[in-house]
């Protein structure tokens, strides 16, 4: 077993060293790192057999956790190693052999100006109401943008935080606000039980680790009207594209009320890719909605196809359109064309837009 552990601990460390995202142990491939979103194994490392899958992964659960494994087939954990790195964890079967994915989160959280956010951002942290997204694909900075907005709040204001995460990421510093985690599992035995009593905490921002279906857009949505400052996640990949996913989770019969209940709260939305970058590293490109009167009306006369034109058009307000976002990069010479028009979900009009 003490094996297992400092194996994993030099997978840990040399993680943290190399930057990696992610760390993956499988059996029949050798341990494996995300380095800028590709897959490399380490060199030195013989290949995970049955066992040393098994070993590694058990220096990584409780006895609980390993009971909880075996009876579900997979679960989500935090582990902290000696307070230097923090990762979150799914362990999981893949033909009958164990397998982990174990996301690296950064002990600090970053400031929106540290992650090369776009400055408009900051605009949403000081507002008392509503609700923002955060969406994306996996892995492309979603929770660090929300965990950047939710420390910025932290910092600045007397409020309330409570956040529902599962596994809890980054751990907020106790600043100016009070800042309450709850983990899944540990603290609250399911999400939906979570969701159901946060609105009894007396919160004054709620941070939605995921919406999961329609009962947690539900109760966000009731937050975020009953005068709660709400933030989540969502992996969808545009603005357009997040409104739709929200209203058609619902039944046909419900879609009228929730269309215009989302027009009433939602504040904003920011799509976010993490594009490699010419210099080495990653930079995100982003599209930023913020809803205005324009906005409203289309959601709630279910048109949300032609909210993509009014983000194009709406650029004096501080909204970006994910090929206008592109575009500057490629300017500023951070990424190459080629990188923005495999990212973009219009290449024909990034190319105009670049002349």
């Amino acid at each position: 077993m003490q094996d297992y552990q400092k194996k994993l601990a030099e997978l840990m460390l040399l993680a943290g060293q190399q930057n990696a995202s992610d760390i993956h142990l499988s059996v029949g491939k050798k341990p494996t790192l995300r380095i800028d979103g590709n897959l490399i194994a380490v060199a030195k490392e013989e290949v995970l057999t049955p066992e040393s899958v098994a070993g590694l992964i058990s220096a990584l659960l409780t006895p609980e956790q390993q009971d909880k494994l075996i009876k579900e087939r997979e679960i989500d954990l935090a582990f902290s190693f000696e307070d230097k790195l923090r990762f979150r964890v799914n362990v999981y079967f893949q033909r009958g052999y164990l397998a982990a994915a174990l996301r690296l989160i950064p002990m600090n959280i970053r400031t929106i100006e540290e992650l090369n956010l776009p400055p408009v951002l900051h605009e949403f942290t000081k507002l008392n109401q509503g609700f923002f997204l955060a969406v994306g694909p996996a892995g492309h900075g979603k929770s660090t943008t929300l965990a950047a907005m939710v420390d910025e709040i932290n910092h600045k204001r007397m409020d309330h935080i409570i956040t529902i995460e599962d596994p809890i990421e980054y751990v907020y510093a106790q600043d100016r606000a009070l800042v309450d985690q709850r983990e899944v599992g540990s603290d609250t035995l399911s999400f939906h039980r979570g969701l159901k009593s946060i609105l009894r905490q007396d919160p004054d921002v709620l941070m939605i680790g995921e919406m999961r279906d329609p009962e947690s857009i539900a109760i966000a949505l009731t937050a975020a009207e009953t005068g709660h400052l709400v933030f989540s996640t969502l992996h969808t990949n545009s603005a357009s594209q997040t409104i739709d996913r929200i209203i058609d989770s619902f039944p046909a019969s419900q879609q009228g009320q929730i269309r215009s209940q989302l027009a009433a709260v939602l504040v904003g939305i920011v799509s976010e890719r993490l594009i490699p970058r010419i210099s080495g590293g990653r930079i995100p490109a982003c599209e930023v909605m913020i809803t205005n009167s324009a906005i409203r009306n289309l959601v709630r006369e279910n048109k949300s196809y032609q909210i993509d034109l009014v983000i194009e058009t709406s650029t004096q307000e501080g909204m970006i359109s994910l090929n206008r976002s592109l575009a500057e990069l490629v300017r500023r010479h951070e990424i190459s064309l080629e990188s923005a028009e495999t990212y973009s979900l219009n290449p024909n009009e990034l190319r105009m837009l670049l002349g």
